[in-house]
């Protein structure tokens, strides 16, 4: 224990939470660069795509869409470097349109140090770092380059002026004349107008400030006149929050409180810094004390945890012979059993009298056959004999017949 926290201690320092979020920072970047280059009008109209947001592809949200929208992009920001690559399909292979991108990202010379198959989720840090690579390529082959910024003298700045269309409130403007202030307390809300007509007697009424005015122009004419020329003379400045001012006043208004919260903390973390560090060195004692204690029965536990290992492999070695002659055993008792199979086919066949008895069967037939065989044969050689003895008697007649013929 007291190895590890050692090794916690002197080993490499852990690395800052911050780290995640440079993916958000980086996306910005991309999306940047991708408005310069147009995306809006030239990618995303002509696929019919809403312009994403400059998080798009930080995070994962929806894998299908946004690996989709992830190759056609890398597709239209390659062909922007002399490309003639076809868009991808939804239906296409994603592990072919991956080798495509990467191959393609390789001849441009955008690194690419990871497995193509973190591409296929289309978010997070690796489409990032293949996106950054092909829009700055791409911005290079439009011809763009970073210029150095240029920081204009504030007394040249033009001062913003809006033309107001709606009627003065009379009531409104001799409030304004008699009021004692009031009214600018109540419009810090609102936008800050300047009062441009100060100006112009400025210069003239330095010297009779305690003087009593007493107005020479009729009320009439002087509220026409006042109408006429008031929406020239209200300036009004917008508020921006992007003001580098705002912002350097917000820095310096932090840092005082940042000081002034620090000496006051500072303390309460050094004494913490003590009773941490106190603890740590018990801490450590306490671990040394107890390897120290403990080391005997850590050399038995290792010297059981070896014999155990041998035992294991001299089962392991006992249970591939068992299931050997287990085989050996299951084929024998098979062949036995076809050998009885066999054996029993043959003794039925032994003892079986239904053959005899068909053989005696057929030879009774056979002996029946043959005595009508032999009545027949005696039936015929009869009809034979007397058909003779009835041939013979009528050639005798005959031969008679022609020899009394002959005599007479």
């Amino acid at each position: 224990m007291a190895g590890q926290e050692d090794t916690r201690r002197g080993g490499e320092p852990e690395e800052s939470p911050l780290l995640a979020y440079l993916v958000f920072i980086k996306m910005e970047e991309v999306t940047n660069k991708l408005k310069l280059l147009n995306y809006e009008q030239e990618f995303c109209k002509r696929l019919r795509l809403k312009p994403f947001s400059k998080h798009y592809f930080a995070e994962s949200t929806n894998p299908g869409e946004q690996f989709h929208t992830f190759s056609n992009l890398s597709v239209w920001l390659i062909n922007h470097r002399g490309s003639n690559l076809d868009q991808p399909q939804e239906y296409d292979d994603p592990n072919a349109t991956v080798a495509t991108i990467i191959s393609e990202a390789k001849q441009m010379g955008v690194a690419v140090d990871f497995a193509p198959g973190k591409l296929k989720s289309g978010a997070g840090e690796q489409v990032v770092d293949i996106l950054d690579g092909l829009t700055s390529k791409a911005m290079e082959a439009s011809g763009f380059s970073w210029k150095r910024p240029v920081y204009h003298d504030e007394s040249q700045e033009a001062e913003v002026i809006q033309e107001e269309t709606s009627e003065l409130n009379l009531s409104r403007l001799e409030e304004e004349f008699a009021g004692d202030g009031e009214a600018a307390d109540s419009d810090d809300d609102g936008p800050v107008y300047l009062d441009l007509t100060g100006l112009q007697t400025g210069a003239n009424s330095e010297g009779r400030l305690g003087e009593a005015l007493e107005a020479t122009v009729d009320a009439k004419e002087w509220r026409l006149e006042v109408e006429r020329v008031m929406p020239s003379l209200k300036v009004h400045v917008r508020q921006d929050n992007r003001d580098w001012r705002a912002h350097y006043e917000q820095m310096h208004a932090h840092k005082e409180g940042i000081e002034s919260t620090l000496s006051e903390t500072k303390v309460y973390l050094d004494k913490l810094h003590q009773e941490i560090s106190k603890t740590l060195e018990k801490i450590g004692s306490r671990e040394k004390y107890i390897n120290n204690q403990l080391e005997g029965p850590v050399q038995t536990f290792r010297s059981s945890q070896d014999r155990l290992s041998e035992i294991r492999e001299k089962y392991k070695t006992a249970s591939t012979s068992v299931n050997e002659l287990a085989r050996e055993l299951a084929q024998v008792s098979e062949e036995l059993e076809v050998i009885k199979a066999e054996m029993d086919e043959k003794g039925t066949s032994m003892t079986d009298s239904g053959p005899l008895v068909k053989i005696k069967q057929s030879l009774t037939r056979l002996k029946a056959e043959s005595t009508q065989m032999e009545v027949r044969l005696g039936v015929v050689e009869h009809t034979l004999l007397e058909a003779k003895f009835k041939n013979k008697t009528a050639i005798k007649q005959q031969m008679n017949a022609t020899l009394v013929d002959n005599m007479f």
